[in-house]
């Protein structure tokens, strides 16, 4: 095993019984919970020198060491693919995200991802993502529009996702939904997780949901449909989607959770509006906006709003 970036804990009797992908998650919140069981799994965390399972019940006393690996060689190939840069600077770039681009390759994608258009555009990204993630710091849909960053270096991405991990950082969002609502503002606090039956979706309902918390605030409404202001404190997967469908107000354009009102929209009509964090190398808070795009505008005047 590579001994670069040590990291090293002995157990205290505050966080024995917890599993060990908890017990690391808990100490390491710049690292996703996926990515601590991938380094698991992979044998870069060893418990009392020995490699073990995420689910590892530890002990007091017990010591953890994690190496994390060497960052994998980039097999994703460069792409001139436009981008519309929001900032941009030696340590991060901010993107208004298109509709219909994919982040990152994945099963079956390869190509045409922002990955391989960053690749075009920056002379480097982080390696800490792996060879499928350079520089990806947070996601958006495939679908959804607006404020992304990327991570052009290895200490940027650290510094990064320790905000986003830390929920210091500043995501609003911009919602087109089915109806009126009954308050214009609430918070939503539903736990999120991997749907038990219909693997494509997730919901509130499933019993190893994770905490989510979405605020929101009504900006226009007829009885048809509302514009809504959506501030995250978390980042699941398709929280607002979910949390707006639970509140029986689906996003309109959304496939996956309500077709019946997608026909008349050429996506879900959701847009990552505002950005705000802490520059990684300077601490300078740095806030960004992104533009309604010309869909999101003509649906919002298709509805009568």
């Amino acid at each position: 095993m590579k001994d670069s970036n040590p990291i090293d804990f002995v157990v205290t009797e505050n966080d024995e019984k917890l599993r060990l992908d908890q017990f690391l998650a808990k100490r390491l919140p710049q690292f996703s919970r996926s990515r601590i069981q991938q380094l698991i799994r992979s044998g870069f965390v060893r418990l009392n020198e020995q490699t073990t399972r995420p689910r590892q019940v530890v002990r007091r006393g017990d010591k953890i060491d994690l190496r994390e690996p060497p960052p994998v060689k980039i097999d994703v190939q460069p792409e001139p693919i436009p981008l519309e840069i929001l900032f941009e600077d030696g340590d991060i770039i901010v993107i208004n995200k298109p509709a219909g681009l994919t982040v990152h390759p994945g099963a079956g994608q390869r190509e045409h991802t922002l990955v391989n258009a960053l690749l075009h555009h920056c002379s480097t990204l982080s390696g800490i993502g792996g060879e499928q993630r350079p520089g990806i710091v947070h996601r958006l849909d495939k679908e959804t529009t607006g404020c992304l960053v990327a991570a052009k270096n290895d200490i940027a991405h650290r510094e990064l996702s320790k905000q986003f991990a830390a929920r210091t950082v500043e995501k609003i969002y911009l919602a087109l939904v089915a109806g009126k609502l009954r308050k214009t503002v609430g918070v939503i606090e539903e736990k999120i997780g991997r749907h038990p039956v219909h693997r494509q979706r997730m919901s509130v309902a499933s019993p190893r949901g994770r905490a989510a918390r979405t605020e929101y605030r009504v900006l226009y409404s007829t009885e048809e449909a509302s514009l809504v202001e959506c501030r995250l404190y978390s980042g699941r997967t398709h929280q607002i989607r979910v949390h707006l469908h639970h509140l029986g107000h689906a996003v309109l354009g959304d496939k996956v959770y309500v077709a019946r009102l997608a026909k008349n929209f050429s996506r879900q009509m959701l847009h990552a509006w505002k950005l705000g964090f802490y520059h990684p190398r300077t601490g300078e808070w740095k806030n960004f906006e992104a533009p309604l795009p010309a869909d999101f505008k003509e649906a919002i005047a298709a509805v009568g709003l």
